[in-house]
C-alpha cells in the first residue's frame, strides 16, 4: 500500500509556472512508476506524464504532447516525493491533477499513459490558468 498527497496547485496567469508535489508515504516508494493525470470539468482523465525506471535503464520519463517541453516530471527518493514542473502554463491547462502510482512493471512504455494501469492515486489538487 502505498498512500500519495498532491500539493502545489493554484491559480495563475497565462505563461507563469507552478510546480506539483506528489509526496508518497507506506511500502517503499522506490518500487513503485509514478504518473500525473488531470481531468477537466466534463472531460475524461488525460494522462500527463509518467516517470518509470529499472535498474538496466535508469529514469524514463513520457509526456503527452499538449505538454512536451513544458512540463517536466522528476523524483526524490530521500523525500519519497515526485514533482510536476509546469512551465508557460496555457489557460487549457485548467484541471484537477492527481498524482498515481503503480508497482505493476510493463514492457510498453504505453502502458503507462492509461490510468488503468495505475492502483494508487491521490486526491487531487486545482490547477487555474487565467488568460
Amino acid at each position: 500500500q502505498v498512500q500519495l498527497l498532491e500539493s502545489g496547485g493554484g491559480l495563475v496567469q497565462a505563461g507563469d509556472s507552478l510546480r506539483l508535489s506528489c509526496a508518497a508515504s507506506g511500502r517503499t516508494f522506490s518500487t513503485y512508476y509514478m504518473g500525473w493525470f488531470r481531468q477537466a470539468p466534463g472531460k475524461e482523465r488525460q494522462f500527463v506524464a509518467a516517470i518509470t525506471w529499472t535498474g538496466w535503464t535508469g529514469d524514463s520519463t513520457y509526456y503527452a504532447d499538449s505538454v512536451k517541453d513544458r512540463f517536466t516530471i522528476s523524483r526524490d527518493l530521500a523525500e519519497d516525493t515526485v514533482y510536476l514542473q509546469m512551465n508557460t502554463l496555457k489557460p487549457e491547462d485548467t484541471a484537477v491533477y492527481y498524482c498515481a502510482a503503480t508497482s505493476r512493471f510493463s514492457p510498453y512504455y504505453s502502458s503507462y499513459l492509461n490510468p488503468t494501469q495505475y492502483n494508487y492515486w491521490g486526491q487531487g489538487t486545482q490547477v487555474t490558468v487565467s488568460s
